[in-house]
């Protein structure tokens, strides 16, 4: 399988100012994996941790945290050495996915056609391997999951772990993730005859892919054999599929295993670009058949009428380049053209890298456009999935990337960011022409957010001709609603036009049939509530003060019963005479709660501890950064329910200096954190002795305010090291 870029490279960081180059530090690292559990468990509640200041090197993992900074990264394994050697109390805990794989309507089983990406881009742990986020100017993300079922992360490395980022946003839109076990060239030809010499060899690899996915969270592999294999490896390799998939199957629910068209019956490596007699044996045993590229419609024919396709033709997903190297179907802007081909003979599609779209336009300010123009393409011919958890349903249209971190409608952080843990559920992005010269587009806008990084901006031109709203369809669901249904809508729009929002719903017991896309819909709009009704007040009671700078905070309410919402649609009216009005409104925030659900009390963060401190000394790996200073890097693990924030932020403070006379100081934000474990880096501290506060705010889906008395707080004493 062919690479889009040079093997990736890792970021340069700065050299530690303790003397020490990163390389050396990596090296101490792995000789040394200590255990760190018992230090944060024995730590009794409310405590000050107290701590001498060292400025030895890290004893935490060189492969898990990045030697300059200490903050934890993504990666996967080299060697089988490393693969076999795999262990879970030695595995990465930021690496763990903490949103499960949510409900999608219709599910992958009732699937027909699928739609597999496979990302390799530039060598793969980039941008995204920064668990916690990175400050980049202009990140590669993607955004369109609901056209897709199943997203493969790419390396050339031999396990391909995804990091989190992508697993939890993938996970967050129902999309199943694999990572990817390859052996190439000479090196994978000599691997293999090693591990597929005999039944207890590939069981102990197939072991170790099965353990490795089940703690990560993600749901199962791509396997990628591209070298010659002897006739006994060969003749194992089918066995080591069946067994990897039956144990997948078994350990995590809804998992796949998909085999890549390279290798044939008799171990030749001779790609084929149809499923076939010679690699027939090998989609026997797993889940799935990813064919190579260069295939002709005559393959497609062939495929079609083959006895080994009968009945699992969703199950062959016809491969298809977006680089368009060699001889292939469109490729780059006409990759349409390959789906055309590939939907009308009824198969399942793996679309690679369609990275492309960001590595090969300099421009990258305008990779949002280009994204949006390349899935617009092939949208005719992808199926559209609707989220189907139950209520709340919220998005604030976050794509996990800015230019600004924003929190209720004001700047967070002004830095550009990436992050895809923080990406929300997205809504459907497109350009639609209306009669005469109007228009409607609905697209990311980094220029103002409420919460995260983007708006949805709908604009267009309402023509003069049209009496009737414009209404722009922004997110297909299968959500059964409330008895009562509390509904907030926050904009922000230009003048002479009325906003509002449309609701499709249709009666439950329609939904109970196999195929639910045939139902009926009826069209609500939610009563608006005025700002004294008792809703209302509840609601900005929980929520606290806000200061909406701008922006149009609308509560409605829904009385229905036995009803399953369907799409919600944003409506637009012009306020004016009829002619031709230009319009814009930057979408905010849309909510949908249970009204039962504002008597929920809030939980307290509980058993916040601190860990894995490391003392640095030095001006630090950010730009802004000058002086040499005092640096604290720490561990904080704490116990909430993840599935009720959409983050945590993470505060320190100053309690007491040398001076007893210097008064506290203010709470300053550190960062957010989107699982219940946070990576301090760099934070420069008081000279010792000093007493600091390190503390944990939730941040709830539903806006509500969780009292200080809730958050979680602890607070760490250092003294100097008077031995050296």
């Amino acid at each position: 399988m062919a690479s889009t870029g040079a093997e990736n490279k890792p970021l340069t960081r700065r050299k530690r100012a303790d003397g020490e180059d990163s390389d050396a530090v990596a090296l101490k690292r792995d000789r040394s994996e200590p255990s760190r559990l018992e230090s944060c468990l024995d730590q009794p509640v409310d405590s000050s941790v107290r701590e001498v200041i060292k400025f030895t090197p890290s004893l935490l993992s060189a492969k898990h945290y990045d030697a300059d900074t200490t903050e934890p990264i993504s990666c996967g394994l080299r060697t089988m050495e490393e693969l076999l050697s795999w262990k879970r109390s030695e595995a990465n805990p930021f690496n763990v996915a903490v949103v499960p794989l949510a409900p999608r309507d219709p599910p992958l089983a009732r699937c027909l056609q699928r739609t597999m990406v496979s990302h390799d881009m530039m060598g793969g742990y980039i941008d995204d391997k920064f668990i916690q986020g990175t400050h980049t100017e202009a990140p590669y993300a993607f955004y369109h999951w609901q056209y897709i079922d199943i997203f493969n992360y790419f390396s050339h490395l031999l396990v391909t772990i995804p990091p989190v980022v992508w697993t939890n946003a993938a996970h967050r839109h129902g999309v199943v993730v694999l990572g990817t076990f390859i052996t190439e060239w000479t090196d994978g030809a000599a691997m293999c005859e090693a591990f597929f010499k005999d039944e207890e060899s590939y069981r102990a690899v197939a072991d170790k892919l099965v353990q490795i996915s089940h703690c990560y969270g993600f749901d199962g592999w791509l396997v990628n054999i591209e070298n010659v294999l002897s006739e006994v490896a060969v003749k194992n390799t089918p066995l080591f599929l069946r067994y990897l998939t039956d144990q997948m199957h078994e350990r995590v629910p809804g998992s796949l295993v998909m085999w890549y068209d390279s290798v044939i019956e008799n171990g030749q490596l001779k790609w084929q670009n149809e499923l076939n007699q010679t690699n027939r044996m090998f989609f026997d045993a797993c889940d799935g058949f990813f064919t190579n590229y260069n295939w002709t419609e005559q393959s497609l024919e062939f495929m079609k009428d083959y006895s080994g396709a009968q009945g699992r033709q969703a199950d062959i997903y016809v491969g298809v380049d977006v680089f368009a190297r060699g001889q292939v179907v469109g490729g780059m802007f006409e990759t349409n053209k390959a789906l055309e081909l590939i939907r009308k003979h009824n198969f399942s599609t793996a679309i690679f890298a369609p990275g492309w779209v960001y590595e090969t336009h300099e421009n990258k300010s305008e990779f949002r456009k280009n994204q949006d123009k390349f899935w617009a393409l092939l949208s005719n011919y992808l199926y559209v999935h609707r989220p189907a958890s139950p209520l709340p349903f919220i998005s604030s249209f976050c794509q996990g990337f800015g230019k600004t971190l924003y929190w209720r409608g004001q700047p967070e952080t002004k830095r550009s960011w990436f992050n895809l843990t923080a990406q929300e559920i997205q809504p459907l992005y497109y350009h639609q022409n209306l009669e005469a010269q109007g228009w409607l587009r609905t697209s990311g806008c980094p220029e103002d957010a409420w919460n995260g990084g983007c708006s949805l901006l709908v604009d267009g031109v309402i023509p003069a001709s049209r009496v009737t709203p414009v209404c722009a369809k922004i997110f297909s669901l299968h959500v059964p609603l409330a008895m009562k249904t509390l509904v907030t809508l926050i904009y922000k729009a230009s003048t002479g036009i009325t906003v509002s929002l449309e609701l499709k719903t249709t009666d439950a017991s329609q939904c109970t049939h196999v195929d639910v896309q045939e139902v009926s819909l009826t069209s609500v709009s939610p009563e608006v509530l005025d700002d004294g009704s008792q809703l209302v007040s509840q609601f900005s009671q929980l929520c606290g003060n806000w200061n909406p700078g701008g922006w149009t905070v609308r509560c409605s309410q829904l009385e229905l019963h036995g009803c399953v919402l369907r799409e919600v649609c944003v409506r637009i009216q012009r306020d004016g005479e009829a002619q031709d009005t230009p319009f814009n409104c930057r979408v905010g925030e849309i909510m949908i709660l249970d009204v039962a659900s504002l008597q929920v009390q809030p939980q307290p963060v509980q058993g916040l501890c601190i860990d894995d401190v490391v003392w640095l000394r030095g001006a630090g790996t950010s730009p802004q950064s000058t002086s040499p200073s005092l640096r604290l890097n720490a561990t904080l693990r704490w116990d909430y329910p993840t599935d009720l924030v959409r983050h945590f932020k993470v505060y320190w403070r100053r309690l007491r200096g040398p001076d007893p006379r210097i008064p506290p100081g203010q709470l300053v934000q550190v960062g957010r954190a989107y699982s219940n474990l946070f990576r301090v880096t760099e934070l420069v501290v008081p000279e010792p002795p000093s007493l600091l506060e390190l503390v944990v705010e939730p941040v709830i889906r539903k806006g509500f305010l969780v009292p200080e008395s809730h958050w979680g707080r602890r607070s760490l004493s250092y003294t100097a090291d008077v031995t050296q």
